[in-house]
């Protein structure tokens, strides 16, 4: 059976499309070049599993997405102290470019803001490092999160730079308050060849999945950041991420977020997910209008708000084994837990990649605490999938937990109860 994650993913562009609202980012030449028309979308289980659909391999400049992962690194590299003595972590209410200095101390409010980020970058790697050494370590550390290595477009990067007025400003106030402590210049210039890094919408899924992953790369499992780290830039994501949208965007959406003004956006759920879409129209605000829709819409059909809390987790599937000989012979699969989005797609993974090997095939749902919205419809689309491959699918649920269990168009499903009467089919 092949997994229904990617038409979904497919179908969710597919309804974005159409809208045409927003524009590149003029105010550099290289950026406004783009093409609008390009969209992607890609999640990454915390698991290492990645699914795409649309120009998820076409490369573009990270851009601000790049704040949230050289916060980390600073914080890694100087601890928490240091960092948060030169960056606080106070939603701003402000666009991302501007100057906003807490009045006595010129502390950024957060480094989210382009004036924060600044001050990130310059934080990054030992304490000492010069411009390129410390540019190195941005480089190992965002590669590492995304689990290949990243390369700067000079031709973004000389574009950026040469329109980067408001940031030299901005480096210039710093220095003056002894926030970064080298030429206001060196500070841009290292934080425009950060922003400069180019990824693709798969890249971003994973670096999202690496924190929502307590700081492990979920395809490399390798560590990159520690948990403590991790929970310092999610929560800071949550309530700056969005700039001065971050508000409506946490209540509406509620996953924590970045944006960046070459069309990317990221979020990180933890536990479960990395999401990262990719367009180049852009709102007022400086996100992604389509890829503001589409996390509207993935919130609304996964139960992702950070706010809908779940049940405790433990493995989806309790069993797996065939009972019975010959044409008798039913595969059993025993599912425990709650089924949200996360545990459902192992449920449904686990059918793709290793078909049932019987024509008859028994969900028990005995151990089963609940299954929310999300949870049902994908294990109903399993089930549809799999009577089209064939089998015949049989469900044991005691406590019909699993409500309206109609799997639609071309599906079949025989629920009985535990004594393995009929009770619907």
């Amino acid at each position: 059976m092949r997994s229904p994650i990617p038409d979904y993913l497919t179908d969710a562009l597919r309804s974005v499309a159409a809208d045409t609202s927003g524009a590149t980012a003029d105010y550099i030449p290289e950026l406004a070049q783009a093409d609008p028309d390009r969209l992607a979308a890609a999640l990454c289980t915390v698991d290492g599993h990645v699914y795409s659909a649309g120009d998820a391999d076409v490369e573009f400049s990270i851009q601000s997405i790049s704040k949230p992962f050289v916060y980390a690194l600073a914080l890694a590299d100087r601890g928490f102290d240091e960092v948060l003595s030169k960056v606080w972590v106070e939603p701003s209410g402000d666009s991302f470019n501007q100057i906003s200095l807490e009045p006595e101390s010129g502390r950024p409010r957060n480094p989210m803001i382009n004036a924060g980020a600044l001050v990130a970058t310059s934080l990054s790697g030992p304490p000492g490092a010069g411009a390129d050494q410390r540019f190195e370590r941005i480089v190992d550390g965002l590669s590492a999160f995304a689990g290949r290595r990243l390369e700067v477009d000079e031709a973004v990067y000389e574009s950026e730079l040469h329109h980067a007025y408001r940031n030299r400003a901005l480096a210039n106030m710093l220095r003056a308050h002894d926030i970064i402590a080298e030429d206001p210049l060196v500070a841009v210039a290292g934080y425009t060849r950060q922003c400069s890094l180019l990824v693709t919408t798969d890249d971003l899924a994973v670096m999202a999945a690496t924190l929502a992953n307590r700081g492990v790369n979920p395809v490399t499992g390798r560590p990159v950041v520690s948990a403590p780290v991790v929970r310092q830039v999610l929560s800071v994501m949550s309530t700056c991420g969005m700039y001065d949208g971050a508000g409506d965007w946490m209540t509406r959406v509620g996953v924590p977020a970045k944006s960046g003004v070459s069309g990317g956006l990221i979020g990180a759920l933890p536990g479960q997910a990395g999401i990262a879409t990719f367009s180049p129209r852009l709102d007022r605000h400086g996100n992604s209008v389509r890829g503001v829709d589409l996390f509207q819409r993935f919130t609304a059909d996964m139960g992702m708000h950070l706010m809908d809390v779940p049940g405790t987790a433990r493995e989806a599937i309790a069993d797996r084994y065939v009972d019975g000989d010959g044409p008798d012979a039913i595969e059993v699969i025993e599912l425990q837990g709650d089924l949200r989005f996360a545990a459902a797609e192992h449920v449904v993974r686990e059918f793709e990649v290793r078909p049932p090997v019987t024509s008859s095939i028994l969900l028990d749902l005995a151990r089963i605490g609940t299954i929310d919205d999300v949870g049902r419809r994908m294990l109903l689309e399993a089930v549809r999938r799999l009577t089209i491959d064939g089998h015949e699918v049989f469900v044991l649920d005691p406590d019909q937990v699993l409500p309206d269990p109609d799997p639609g168009t071309g599906g079949r499903i025989t629920v009985v109860d535990d004594r393995g009467q009929v009770r619907q089919r």
